[in-house]
């Protein structure tokens, strides 16, 4: 018996890397799997259909059961063929993992609009329009009287939520990410739906083109453990898209190598109200505000040039 026997689920990008480990992983945990990969390069550019019907073989090969889908997940129509195709081959669909990204890292000086608007596009968009579609079909569900269980899982990342040099476009897609799904899981709770976020890690065609002359593997080629695997989150995905996880919503998780972690959003630190309690006076922000938040913190920072 696996955790997820029974569900049927959507894996975004699943063609190579960080999303083929989850679709691998949640097949291996029982649920039928719906592989979704435009097939484009780590740019994306171009299209090909042979990585989503690779793994889709590969889970069938061993015993689970996997369509193929080739829709470009940032295509408001093809998100929704993509969720159509999960009902009318499996009858239903309770877990959306949207993992589909691409890289175009430059410093904000040199990155250009299409660099922006690409990686924009891909990632947010890309996440936004199939949980759309699957959120419609859950509401149309429970309208119906069939209360769904079902989950998102949507991925974020340490340069959106810490920052990180070079990735003005991916790291504010990532943030944007985590934001939206927080939103999602306020809206969606109604509807029986979790809404979380993971952050994942290991060696894939992104990480490829920061990091040159890597080995790159897929999921599978690792015989033994180590921290390079993309697939390494991949446990954490199938625990969060289960009924274990049926009260965790709206949280984002680190899952890199063997450790997890709890990300805690943002939250409103140290408040200073202004002398008089009316509108602060600038040089007074500079006596209070910088004194008592930044001075206190870091005694050798000195205010002004």
């Amino acid at each position: 018996m696996g955790l997820l026997d029974g569900k049927v689920a959507i894996v975004t990008g699943a063609g190579h890397g960080v999303g083929r480990g989850e679709a691998l992983e949640l097949a291996n945990e029982g649920a039928k799997v719906v592989v979704n990969d435009l097939g484009g390069s780590s740019m994306g550019e171009g299209s090909d259909q042979r990585s989503a019907v690779e793994v889709a073989a590969l889970i069938n090969s061993r015993g689970g059961e996997a369509v193929a889908n080739f829709d470009d997940v940032a295509d408001f129509a093809g998100a929704k063929r993509m969720i159509d195709q999960a009902v009318a081959a499996f009858g239903r669909l309770d877990i959306l993992v949207n993992n589909a990204g691409i890289l175009r890292d430059k410093m904000i000086f040199s990155m250009t609009e299409e660099d922006f608007d690409s990686v924009i596009r891909v990632h947010m968009k890309g996440t936004f329009a199939p949980m759309h579609h699957a959120s419609a079909y859950w509401r149309e569900q429970s309208k119906a009287g069939n209360q769904p269980r079902a989950a998102i899982i949507n991925t974020a990342s340490g340069a959106g939520l810490q920052g990180n040099i070079g990735q003005t476009n991916y790291g504010g897609a990532k943030a944007g990410i985590a934001a939206m799904t927080i939103v999602a899981s306020l809206e969606l709770a109604r509807y029986g739906v979790r809404a979380n976020v993971i952050c994942p890690g290991g060696m894939t065609r992104l990480a490829g083109t920061i990091v040159k002359d890597l080995e790159l593997k897929e999921p599978e080629e690792y015989t033994e453990y180590t921290p390079m695997n993309p697939a390494n989150s991949a446990p954490m995905v199938a625990w969060l898209a289960s009924d274990e996880a049926i009260t965790v919503t709206g949280q984002v998780f680190r899952a890199v190598g063997n450790s997890i972690a709890h990300y805690v959003p943002w939250t409103v630190g140290t408040e200073i109200i202004s002398k008089d309690q009316g509108k602060w006076v600038p040089s007074d922000i500079g006596n209070e505000v910088y004194a008592r938040i930044f001075k206190s913190r870091h005694p050798g920072l000195q205010m002004g040039g």
